[in-house]
């Protein structure tokens, strides 16, 4: 395995991290700023008032989405596992 190629590997290793994680993450910051903005208006400073909508608004989008995480995942699993005769070379 040549430097270019283990480069090459850990660049899309991060980059379908970043693609699978990002509508999880970015659902998780407007919920957590709609909250907060709530919070500001309303004075209103309960605990559980930003944790409960924020996992819940993760789970959800974990339900709609995992099919989709879990074809990304698996594609580039696959295109690693196909890769692996050129890359021993």
């Amino acid at each position: 395995m040549t430097p270019a190629q283990a480069i090459t590997l850990t660049q899309n290793a991060v980059t379908l991290t970043m693609i699978v994680s990002a509508p999880v993450l970015l659902v998780a910051m407007v919920v957590g700023l709609i909250i907060s903005l709530f919070q500001a208006i309303t004075q209103i400073q309960e605990m559980t008032l930003t944790f409960v909508p924020k996992i819940v608004a993760v789970m959800l989008t974990l339900l709609f989405l995992s099919s989709w995480m879990i074809a990304k995942l698996m594609d580039y699993t696959h295109n690693l596992i196909v890769s692996i005769p050129n890359i021993i070379h």
